[in-house]
């Protein structure tokens, strides 16, 4: 990018982070022309603190979680038309003096996303062992080629930003569904390795079991509709065989014995029911994918 000077904002959300707001206001202002902050209905100081520091505050009546703070936060920052948007953690655990390392792919063209990984070479991470587990387990899960699906410490340029202010997620599977997003609409993706703290933080506001259902649950969701012929379809085909399997067991005992078995035709009418919502769920996804797929693309290309 050459010509004037880029315009870069930091989005951070925030709840009841007083403690570690100040010193991420301060240090991302270094990098970037203009802070914002979502209070997401605080009960503490951390609004007031990073008003004071001269960020933009802006204010959830209540807390709405990290995704709808997000949401707020793009909303904004579209509005300012900025070159780059970076997002990060209000706890500490990210360290906005490598904000110039996401933004460089950006601005040199090379990417339309970056996002702050903590798995690959380079990176550095003390995350707990059980979290550790959890997270690889759920980027497996997530099919993805980027190595850490759920990093929050991310970079987007202007039209990347656009389209990925799309997601729906209010909780902490928002950047699941970005990363889903950003590869549907065929983004250029780039992930360079961060380095990021957890000792002595709180870096979830959630217990881990609760924490880690959601974002399970975030998974299955989008996969199931990222491609609903295999997670939908082969099932409902599968079951729709079986059903025919014991349609036919039923008629062969019918005609043998002249009984006529309540429990095979109840198994044979489940199964096919069963299959029949399963293959028309699955070809109703993947004709609105289809739809959603075109649109993105019209987004990108304007």
């Amino acid at each position: 990018m050459s010509g004037k000077k880029p315009y870069i904002i930091a989005c951070i959300p925030a709840f009841n982070e007083e403690r570690t707001i100040a010193k991420v206001v301060i240090k991302a202002m270094k990098h970037v022309d203009k802070v914002i902050v979502c209070d997401d209905g605080s009960t503490d100081m951390t609004g007031e603190i990073a008003e004071r520091l001269g960020a933009v505050v802006l204010r959830h009546p209540k807390n709405l979680g990290k995704g709808e703070a997000l949401r707020t936060l793009f909303t904004n920052a579209i509005r300012e038309n900025p070159d780059v948007v970076v997002s990060l953690d209000a706890d500490g655990q990210h360290d906005p003096d490598e904000i110039p390392k996401l933004v460089r792919p950006i601005l040199e063209d090379k990417a339309d996303v970056v996002i702050g990984s903590r798995f690959i070479d380079g990176a550095s991470t003390d995350m707990p062992l059980y979290r550790m587990f959890g997270t690889r387990i759920i980027n497996w899960f997530s099919g993805k080629k980027v190595k850490d699906v759920q990093s929050g410490f991310r970079a987007f340029s202007k039209n990347a930003l656009t389209i990925l202010s799309q997601f729906e997620s209010k909780g902490y599977g928002v950047e699941q569904e970005q990363t889903a997003l950003a590869m549907k609409s065929n983004l250029r993706i780039t992930e360079v390795p961060i380095t990021v703290r957890y000792r002595g933080l709180k870096t979830s506001k959630k217990a881990p079991f609760s924490h880690g259902l959601e974002l399970i649950s975030n998974v299955l969701k989008l996969v199931v509709e990222e491609r609903p012929l295999l997670m939908l379809g082969v099932p409902g085909f599968i079951l729709f065989v079986v059903g025919l399997g014991f349609g036919t067991l039923l008629l062969w005992y019918f005609n043998t014995t002249r009984y006529f078995s309540l429990p095979i035709a109840l198994i044979t009418l489940g199964a096919v029911f069963v299959a029949i919502t399963l293959i028309t769920a699955a070809l109703t996804l993947y004709a609105l994918n289809r739809v959603v797929e075109k649109i993105l693309k019209e987004i990108k290309h304007r």
